[in-house]
């Protein structure tokens, strides 16, 4: 999973970082609120680790405007000094989905993540997805069409199957080469296009089958279900 972690203490940001990819995550640091807001106009993230207070802007204004101005569900943690059951009141009221104290516990925090994780993608702990007619069993890595395996590569499944997870979901560029290719892989950039382009022919992601693979001019590609001979207005192939 690919997590922002915003909070201005170097200890603090060296825990999370060292818990978050001890679990096999990818973690981006943030030490100012305006900073992560600009980011998350152009990259997507699974899940943001965020303290109250911040140099710039409070905890709480962050949470506001990912909800209200970006319009986003992103999952949000609050891992604070605040204690008083006002405090967590107000940041879920807010729009944050767990609130944690500190000092930071590495198991503590490592078993909240994972919780807010398996709530907000259930998807991605299954043994086996159905899709309409794609069928995927992530512990052989197969992919069944209406019955029929289908050859893939080893990363144009993983992109399969990451897109498929994320259905509906906006994921930038970046997103989707750390999913496929991991954290510090120098990955051409025509390769994230060329798997994509593969992937639409060999899955035939079309309106009769249901489903529609977009590109988001600048940002990255969603997936998203159709209804035969029905295109999106907004988003160009």
């Amino acid at each position: 999973m690919r997590i922002a972690v915003l909070d201005n203490g170097a200890e603090q940001l060296k825990l999370i970082n060292h818990t978050m990819t001890g679990l096999g995550h990818e973690s981006h640091m943030y030490t100012e609120g305006k900073t992560l807001l600009q980011s998350l106009r152009r990259q997507t993230f699974d899940l943001l680790i965020l303290d109250w207070s911040l140099p710039d802007i409070k905890g709480l204004d962050v949470v506001k405007a990912i909800r209200h101005e970006l319009k986003s569900r992103l999952p949000i943690l609050f891992v604070t000094d605040r204690r008083d059951e006002a405090d967590m009141v107000e940041a879920l009221n807010s729009g944050a989905d767990d609130f944690m104290a500190k000092p930071i516990r590495a198991g503590e925090l490592e078993a909240r993540v994972n919780a807010l994780l398996r709530r907000s993608y259930p998807a991605k702990h299954e043994s086996e997805l159905v899709f309409g007619p794609y069928h995927f069993y992530p512990p052989s890595r197969l992919l069944k069409v209406r019955g029929k395996p289908v050859e893939l590569k080893n990363r144009e499944y993983e992109l399969a199957l990451f897109l498929f997870q994320n259905l509906g979901r906006l994921l930038s560029r970046e997103h989707l080469h750390e999913a496929v290719w991991g954290l510090g892989v120098e990955a051409l950039s025509r390769s994230l296009d060329t798997h994509v382009s593969r992937l639409r022919t060999k899955l035939d992601l079309r309106p009769a089958n249901g489903f529609l693979l977009l590109a988001i001019y600048g940002l990255g590609y969603r997936l998203e279900t159709i209804e035969a001979n029905t295109l999106p207005a907004t988003a160009s192939r």
